[in-house]
């Protein structure tokens, strides 16, 4: 993937060539992005470009052998690393690493490459169970950077959601992140830059990746239900209709899966970060689907300048107590009665 294919995002994409063409290139970059906006295709335009002797004007040249490796992600020095647990597709006795889905991975990435969390866990067949990047992931890193470059240049590990790593599994790359071996970089994708561990966190170069609408990223189904749970949650709270915002709630925690409602909290994040924006006169800024535009408008008028900046720290806890089988519905009922009473 070359960086005229990714979408938006161009001062970080001129940033990063800057830093091969310049010859410092840091040993470990953190990328925050909002779920499903891109950061796992920037990191591959950046390793290509990296990893390209024919790269000009900014970009790889997509034709070389390195090139071709990088886009197909089967490049021997680059690898790839990505919560995982036992599912339908491998049994959990077999204690699973990234390794074990790496043909999943590759599709998954190759076919969708602004993919979320969600179609992560689809893809791999462990939706709604409690995935991680587990100490045996971590050795398993490890064993493979004790190797020369099997290319004789650049080795680098993409880590999707470090946030996942358990302590232990933390502290055995710890000292690689910080002290890489001689042309070995690390790229780490967060959706949850504070909850990456800060012995991890401390010891990269952080970028943020503004939001982008996902290329030809129509609305599916979960996310038109996702977006009238939110409508009707806001609405209610809005008209001071607590019993009406309390039964959205309890369509909320009865969606299917834990997964699912998890899905729902990013959206509201999402949406609630949009009504901020046009809230701040930064419309351009959204990424918000046409369909969206009219209620995004109402609930900015509506609330105070200061309610999603209140309630997107109670989606990121409401997110985590889900994450760790608390009560779907005692969780719900309490978002909304701390979202109705802001």
């Amino acid at each position: 993937m070359r960086f005229c294919e990714i979408q938006g995002n161009d001062d970080v994409k001129r940033a990063l060539a800057g830093m091969v063409d310049a010859g410092k290139v840091p040993h470990a970059i953190l990328f925050h992005e909002d779920d499903g906006c891109g950061a796992v295709p920037m990191c591959v335009a950046f390793l290509q470009y990296l990893f390209c002797p024919d790269r000009a004007g900014g970009d790889s040249c997509g034709r070389c052998p390195s090139c071709n490796k990088v886009a197909k992600l089967i490049h021997p020095d680059i690898h790839f690393v990505y919560p995982v647990t036992g599912g339908s597709l491998i049994p959990s006795s077999a204690k699973p690493t990234a390794l074990s889905y790496v043909k999943q991975w590759r599709d998954l990435v190759l076919g969708n490459p602004y993919f979320t969390e969600r179609d992560l866990g689809e893809a791999l067949g462990i939706e709604g169970k409690a995935s991680l990047i587990s100490v045996a992931e971590a050795r398993e890193i490890l064993g493979r950077l004790s190797f020369h470059s099997l290319e004789g240049g650049w080795r680098a590990v993409v880590v999707y959601l470090p946030e996942k790593m358990n302590a232990d599994a933390a502290n055995r790359l710890l000292k690689s992140i910080e002290e890489p071996p001689e042309r070995t970089l690390f790229l780490l994708v967060t959706h949850a830059p504070e909850k990456v561990l800060p012995t991890i966190s401390s010891r990269c170069q952080h970028i943020r990746l503004m939001p982008v609408r996902r290329p030809g990223a129509a609305a599916g189904a979960e996310e038109a239900e996702e977006r009238e749970l939110m409508t009707a949650l806001l609405s209610a709270i809005l008209a001071r209709d607590l019993s009406e915002a309390l039964e959205t709630g309890e369509a909320i925690a009865a969606l299917p899966s834990r997964e699912r409602i998890k899905s729902f909290l990013h959206y509201a994040s999402r949406m609630l970060r949009n009504v901020f924006l046009i809230q701040q006169h930064l419309p351009a800024l959204s990424d918000a689907e046409d369909v969206e535009e009219e209620d995004l408008h109402r609930f900015a008028s509506g609330l105070k300048r200061s309610y999603p900046r209140s309630v997107l720290p109670l989606l990121d806890r409401s997110a985590m107590l889900i994450d760790r089988n608390v009560n779907a519905k005692i969780v719900l009922c309490d978002l909304v009665n701390k979202m109705f009473v802001l």
